[in-house]
């Protein structure tokens, strides 16, 4: 049987009960509302409640279309991933800052995506942007597509070695915490490249 969708967009449910399924959020807003007063006296503990309960019946957050599927072991992968490209990156970086400071050469690339998954492509975001002499300028929601600025990148070569660590983060995104279809998406893919190079 299907839920009726409300006219805000949401699926089922009246605003009370939407109110309710998001509560870590009304903490979240309750607990910011205190830091900002500096003040646990019961009129500003009332008054952030009131607050938080209203900002969440009269601005509710879409709801996310689609859910990520956590494997442990891609997970712990994952992480490992990320820690040696932190160290390794970090080295890099630091070598061209002693051997060429402001001389170094940057460019900004444009990444382009596979998954049409909102928490997936934030990850992989998050993941290129951690990572020492990257950062990620701009996200194409519509097109997919990451801008990003790299250091160093002297030549093409390396400028394509770039673009290719951030597709590459979005495959082990995609392993830890992609469904189904968007692993067969992520490997369509793969298998269109590696084709492509015969």
């Amino acid at each position: 049987m299907k839920s009726a969708e409300t006219p805000a967009g949401r699926v089922g449910g009246s605003p009370p009960r939407h109110a309710a399924r998001r509560w870590p959020l009304l903490i979240w807003l309750w607990l910011l509302w205190i830091v900002l007063w500096g003040s646990v006296s019961p009129l500003v503990l009332v008054t952030g409640l009131v607050v938080a309960g209203l900002v969440i019946l009269l601005f509710p957050l879409p709801p996310l279309a689609r859910r990520v599927t956590a494997r442990p072991l891609w997970v712990v992968a994952l992480v490992g991933h990320l820690l040696a490209d932190l160290i390794g990156s970090a080295l890099i970086v630091a070598r061209e800052a002693l051997l060429r400071g402001p001389r170094t050469r940057s460019a900004v690339l444009e990444a382009r995506l596979t998954v049409d998954n909102d928490l997936l492509i934030t990850a992989a975001a998050q993941m290129t942007a951690l990572t020492p002499g990257s950062l990620v300028l701009e996200i194409d929601r519509e097109e997919k597509l990451f801008y990003v600025h790299v250091l160093p990148a002297r030549d093409a070569v390396e400028a394509e070695a770039q673009r290719r660590d951030v597709t590459n983060a979005e495959r082990w995104v995609v392993r830890a915490f992609g469904t189904a279809e968007d692993r067969r998406l992520l490997f369509r893919r793969d298998g269109r490249r590696e084709e492509g190079t015969r």
